[in-house]
């Protein structure tokens, strides 16, 4: 496929070029141009670093480092050649790299790198924060996954056999070629994301998905353990993680303890557990002033992030409160037995239903 100038009087294409022919360098002139327009490849991503090596004393380094508003880390990987070359192999060992990075990790990593492009005015922690749309950093959020982004100037059949592969096993690669034409002593860049192609992306994600579930619970590897609580005189049971850990906030409030010295007692989620409004509302009303609160720090309310149903709204001292809805794992466990130490004493205890109660 070619790329053609439409005049009033022809149609005439422009010449295919090669990055080599125009004698633009892969660092030098097609990183360096990136790294300034990132998104042309890679939307709503922070370059963080560029040639990352943070490992051994080896040559091998990443050519572009990002945070995407998820807050994955994306390993962006550059090659000017006309097949791709072993980048393919290349990006998964980089990604296998930096799967562990944390939030102050990247901060510093931020950090070097403003300083590198002589950037002495931007804040790394700021400008990180604000790019994630965090007020303040949240581990348990952060580098969940690990995307890669290959751009290139054309893939052979190898890579891009192995790249679908690979994403149908739920790792997330895309190909962007990068094909370069010359005109009128100018340079254009067909640039397109060849894998997953855009208009099938959805349809694809939902696939691959799909595939993923069927194989963790072929696995056995979720965990649909429910559980039952004792609240003072009574038991409810068959709850799951959010609603048993819920249970326990809204009876404690109901002893008259404070929303957030309970939310103290929830480990690294402390400072994400609770979101409260002014004055004792309604569901529409509590939305209505969330969504206005944090519109004005420039941000968005999603309530699907807190459990703020009618019957799950908490009322205590002329505020209304919301509790977080995103609970799984250790941090789950760690906070109910946090919850049940220190407030043992009010009645509130639980264990996997059919088990006995945790003391």
């Amino acid at each position: 496929m070619a790329i053609y100038e439409f005049t009033s009087d022809t149609i005439h294409a422009l010449s295919k070029s090669t990055f080599s022919e125009l004698k633009m360098g892969e660092r030098n002139d097609i990183q360096r141009l990136l790294r300034e327009r990132i998104e042309v490849i890679s939307p709503d991503t922070l370059v963080i670093a560029e040639e990352f090596c943070d490992w051994d004393s080896s040559r091998r380094r990443i050519d572009l480092l990002g945070i995407d508003k998820n807050a994955n880390i994306v390993v962006i990987e550059l090659k000017r050649t006309e097949d791709g070359g072993f980048m393919d192999l290349q990006a998964i060992r980089y990604a296998a790299m930096v799967a562990n990075m944390q939030f102050g990790q990247a901060v510093k990593v931020f950090a070097h790198y403003l300083g590198q492009i002589g950037d002495k005015e931007t804040d790394a922690e700021t400008e990180l924060l604000s790019h994630l749309e965090w007020e303040v950093q949240d581990e348990d959020k952060f580098a969940q996954e690990v995307k890669i982004v290959l751009a290139s100037a054309e893939f052979g059949q190898e890579l891009t056999t192995s790249v679908l592969w690979l994403n149908e096993r739920g790792i997330d690669i895309r190909c962007v070629r990068l094909e370069p034409y010359a005109f009128d002593g100018r340079t254009f860049v067909d640039i397109q994301q060849i894998i997953p192609l855009p208009e099938a992306s959805d349809y694809q994600v939902k696939v691959i998905d799909k595939k993923r579930k069927e194989r963790e619970a072929r696995a056995s590897g979720r965990d649909f353990t429910k559980y039952d609580v004792t609240l003072g005189p009574k038991t409810i049971e068959r709850l799951a993680k959010r609603h048993a850990i819920h249970q326990i906030f809204a009876f404690l409030v109901g002893q008259g303890i404070s929303p957030e010295a309970i939310a103290d007692q929830c480990g690294r989620r402390s400072t994400t557990a609770l979101f409260a409004v002014d004055g004792c509302v309604d569901v529409d009303e509590f939305c209505k002033l969330a969504t206005e609160e944090r519109a004005v720090l420039g941000k968005t309310f999603e309530p699907g992030r807190f459990l703020c149903k009618a019957d799950e709204l908490v009322q205590h001292e002329g505020k209304t409160y919301a509790f977080s809805s995103q609970w799984g794992g250790e941090g789950w466990e760690g906070a109910m037995n946090q919850l049940c130490d220190k407030f043992g004493s009010s009645g509130v205890s639980y264990a996997p239903h059919g088990a006995k109660f945790t003391a």
